[in-house]
């Protein structure tokens, strides 16, 4: 089994309350009046602006108790901001002291650059390893150092139906972004659409993903105003998406998949791969749903549970994909059978 090390109660409570700091200073930053509107059967926050002559409605959240709360206390938090960064940064510094794992300086920087124009803010969720190297703090245990968790790329994934209903924009454009940080488009098959970037230099690939529901082609996201690989099997992973804190500078608040959801989705991936099952890339998703599987099952079994179940109950393909991954796995295949499916 996994050897599992876990961090400390101090890095553990340091962790939450970075998080809870960022998402206060998440709404803080947004200027403008809280304004709630419907779309469908939900509803969300808008700060509301005039620019010239034009309402401008920014996007702040998804309804909920938590969000309603921070809205209460908006004129509060904006007058002490200046507090919270200075503590932010204390936390970080006993983050690091503790032994939790920074983000590497290249992928901070981009990530910081995203979170400013709004990506995250607006439903971008950080998928594949990099989200992966985020679940330390949320699961209090230290990852492994090694093949599992190293990575060049990011993975932003985002709902299409999201990101035209939200009517709202990162600002500045992510073109614009990926250029100030020496990022070049590359070529899709379909001319005049970019959906990756690749940095000159540090080998890092920023890629724009979204749940297919029918071919894998080549889709729009206009909050994040760039295209997007549609791919199958993405919606389970990014439904409701987590908070997250990136260890770099004095945190950024990012989106993460729920790790029990990654975990399954990785089984099913893994399966998947167009270069066959025995690959590096296969072997690597697999390493990582066995990590978090085993540490789930101790901690949160009813969350692997429930993940499970439903990966299960979609159809006899998901169910092929899960077993034919569990079958390679014979440490992995009894902890979730064990669960009380």
């Amino acid at each position: 089994m996994i050897g599992m090390t876990p961090l400390s109660s101090i890095a553990m409570s340091a962790y939450t309350d970075l998080v809870r700091l960022l998402k206060d200073d998440a709404l803080s930053g947004v200027e403008g009046k809280p304004t709630l509107k419907e779309r469908g059967d939900k509803a969300y926050w808008y700060a509301a602006r005039r620019v010239g002559t034009e309402m401008r409605f920014i996007y702040i959240g998804e309804d909920s108790d938590e969000t309603r709360a921070r809205i209460n206390r908006i004129e509060e938090l904006r007058s002490t901001a200046k507090d919270r960064q200075a503590e932010r940064s204390r936390l970080v510094r006993l983050l690091r002291a503790e032994g939790m794992t920074p983000t590497d300086r290249a992928t901070g920087s981009i990530l910081s650059a995203m979170a400013a124009a709004g990506t995250f803010r607006l439903g971008g969720t950080i998928v594949g390893t990099n989200a992966f190297r985020l679940y330390e703090g949320e699961l209090g245990i230290r990852l492994p150092i090694g093949g599992m968790a190293n990575t060049g790329d990011i993975d932003i994934a985002q709902f299409e139906k999201l990101s035209v209903a939200l009517q709202d924009q990162v600002d500045p454009g992510l073109a614009e972004t990926f250029s100030a940080l020496k990022f070049d488009p590359l070529p899709a098959h379909d001319q005049g659409r970019t959906w990756r970037w690749a940095q000159g230099g540090s080998g890092q690939l920023v890629e724009f993903l979204t749940p297919a529901f029918g071919d894998e082609t080549l889709r729009d996201l206009p909050a994040l105003g760039v295209d997007a690989q549609a791919l199958r099997y993405l919606n389970f992973l990014i439904a409701e998406p987590i908070h997250a804190a990136a260890i770099y500078r004095s945190g950024i608040l990012v989106q993460v998949p729920r790790p029990a959801r990654y975990a399954i989705h990785k089984l099913i991936v893994a399966d998947r791969r167009r270069d066959g099952a025995g690959s590096l890339k296969s072997a690597k998703d697999r390493e990582q749903a066995a990590f978090l599987i085993e540490a789930m099952a101790e901690d949160r079994p009813d969350d692997l549970a429930r993940a499970y179940a439903t990966a299960l109950e979609v159809g006899p393909r998901w169910r092929e994909h899960i077993g034919n991954s569990l079958n390679r796995m014979p440490e992995t295949k009894p902890i979730l059978e064990s669960l009380g499916m």
